[in-house]
């Protein structure tokens, strides 16, 4: 078994670029609720009725948690979109 020693700044260092990483990482992974400006970049659609049509049609899940505000799952419109992918032949 092989020993490291380091002196205490070195190690407080190396802690504080760890932490460092792992708070960008959590930063970079995607929200599960996104607007609906994202959803369409998602669907990769430029019509507000075209993604009202699939919110009322149930094809994508959504939550409105105010009147005019309306947030889209991003796992179901993933999933939207892996039901609806062709294979190639």
């Amino acid at each position: 078994m092989e020993v490291i020693c380091l002196e205490d700044e070195a190690f407080y260092s190396l802690v504080e670029q760890v932490f460092e990483r792992m708070k960008e990482k959590e930063e970079a992974k995607e929200d599960k609720w996104i607007s609906a400006e994202e959803a369409m970049q998602k669907l990769r659609i430029s019509s507000k009725t075209t993604l009202q049509k699939l919110r009322d049609e149930g094809k994508i899940r959504f939550s409105q948690p105010e009147k005019k505000h309306i947030l889209y799952d991003l796992d179901s419109i993933y999933s939207y979109l892996e039901k609806h992918a062709k294979d190639t032949y």
